[in-house]
């Protein structure tokens, strides 16, 4: 029966989580950009869910139609979370071999 080695288990734990921390430093600063409206607002956020920027194309202001633009800016907001959490979960996937763990 082989014998179970808990210090190589602690220190495999040890190095996952120093990876794991590496790892969410460099999402804080992995930018990600979210469209919509075919380009005409931009939204640009970190993999840690901080918006960084807003672009609004002139063209796309409305004073007759505040809704549209309203839903747009969230529609970018939304894709560049979910880019954001789309790049985060395969990193960390990486560091804890698909192991699903809280982050």
């Amino acid at each position: 029966m082989a014998k179970f080695d808990v210090q190589s288990l602690m220190r495999q734990a040890h190095k996952m989580q120093g990876e794991m921390t590496r790892v969410q430093e460099e999402l804080k600063q992995t930018v990600v950009e979210g469209v919509a409206g075919g380009g005409m607002v931009k939204v640009q956020a970190t993999c840690a869910n901080e918006v960084r920027a807003i672009s609004i194309n002139p063209e796309v202001v409305d004073p007759e139609d505040v809704e549209m633009l309203q839903d747009l800016i969230l529609l970018a907001i939304q894709d560049a979370a979910k880019q954001a959490a789309d790049i985060s979960n395969r990193r960390m996937s990486e560091v804890t071999g698909g192991i699903k763990m809280p982050f």
